[in-house]
């Protein structure tokens, strides 16, 4: 018999999380009678025990609302978790406390929300004996089990809304606009955003460029009459000698890599082939923040309350996901450690280049 479960958001935050609380609180407490205990900061709050017990008012309003009312972190995972120990932090498994605080709060299944990182920790913890359902987050859209993740439409609305900003200014000032987005090591936002933008010119990492290449088209624009090109980079393109910019490196960070920059390397190096004025436009953090589109709030509210249906059923160790128009699940050991990348012969980048958008290859 389930009577209580338990759920967090980890990693980045995205739009649609709010619309997943949610949904598994009112299907939990509306239809199963369960209740709903909330940890805090995602994994943290099960480690220190931060949680809120979820009320139906607690979620009313939050279809529309950004961000997580839960917090969220990407740097506690209770196998690794950092201890502060005489004033330096060391790093310990506490995987085990865990269990025992789900245990001592009578917790009978989690709801574990997030991406890659987050449903892997997930899954670990599943191993140990907790029950768990996943529920597939991030902006990237490069979780694998699932054809999309929410988050991701709502990212790829705010990138071409600035690729629309960008063309009056381009065309006004003749100039090469480049605006670099999220994605990390994969490139659907930068593909379906440049798409639907309607970009001269798309980078993506699973597609390496020649700066010269990208030069030559800028060219041809020009040649023809049109005298600015709009170029979309995903911030983890690489060129041809399979170089990616790395902004920085947080070392106590699960994914201590942090891209950045490749923007402000294609500006320069354009204006040093072509002599035409280029400026970059960095997206960052919009792209996760803000209200998110109903396509978002739909997915999310589908994926939340399927989570629930999964407990009801028994089907644990599974994570929610979407296969065409359908709600499924899948194992969540298929769901993890593979990258869900762009095909570079898929039927997004033939129509492209089919429209002439060119990759740089």
């Amino acid at each position: 018999m389930i009577k209580r479960i338990g759920v967090l958001t980890g990693g980045g935050d995205c739009p649609g999380l709010n619309a997943v609380l949610r949904a598994v609180v009112k299907t939990a407490i509306v239809k199963y009678g369960y209740e709903v205990i909330g940890f805090k900061d995602g994994f943290k709050g099960l480690v220190d025990n931060k949680f809120v017990k979820l009320e139906l008012d607690d979620v009313s309003g939050l279809l529309d609302r950004g961000g997580t009312i839960l917090g969220t972190s990407n740097k506690h995972n209770p196998f690794k978790f950092p201890v502060n120990v005489d004033g330096n932090t060391e790093y310990k498994d506490m995987s085990k406390r865990v269990l025992e605080n789900l245990d001592m709060f009578g917790i009978d299944c989690m709801v574990f929300i997030g991406g890659d990182g987050t449903l892997t920790t997930a899954r670990d913890l599943m191993k140990m004996g907790i029950k768990g359902i996943g529920v597939p987050k991030t902006i990237d859209n490069d979780l694998s089990g699932t054809d999309t993740t929410f988050g991701f439409m709502t990212a790829v609305y705010t990138a071409t809304e600035a690729i629309d900003k960008l063309h009056s200014t381009a065309e006004s000032h003749h100039r090469v606009m480049i605006l670099e987005v999220m994605g990390r090591y994969a490139g659907w936002i930068a593909l379906e955003a440049g798409i639907s933008g309607g970009a001269d010119v798309i980078l993506i990492p699973e597609i390496p460029y020649d700066i010269n290449k990208v030069a030559q088209k800028v060219m041809e624009r020009k040649n023809r009459g049109k005298s600015f090109s709009i170029i979309v980079v995903a911030e983890g393109a690489k060129d041809v000698e399979g170089d990616m910019v790395v902004n920085k490196v947080v070392e106590d960070s699960p994914d201590p890599i942090r891209l950045g920059g490749v923007g402000n390397k294609i500006a320069a190096e354009i204006e040093r082939i072509t002599g035409i004025e280029s400026r970059v436009t960095v997206l960052g953090h919009l792209q996760r923040g803000g209200t998110p589109v109903p396509y978002d709030r739909i997915l999310s509210t589908r994926y939340g309350v399927h989570a629930v249906e999964l407990i009801n059923q028994g089907k644990f160790g599974m994570m929610v996901s979407l296969k065409g128009n359908r709600i499924t699940e899948v194992p969540i050991e298929e769901a993890v450690g593979t990258l869900k990348t762009v095909d570079p012969d898929g039927e997004l980048v033939k129509i492209a280049k089919s429209l002439g958008v060119g990759f740089g290859d």
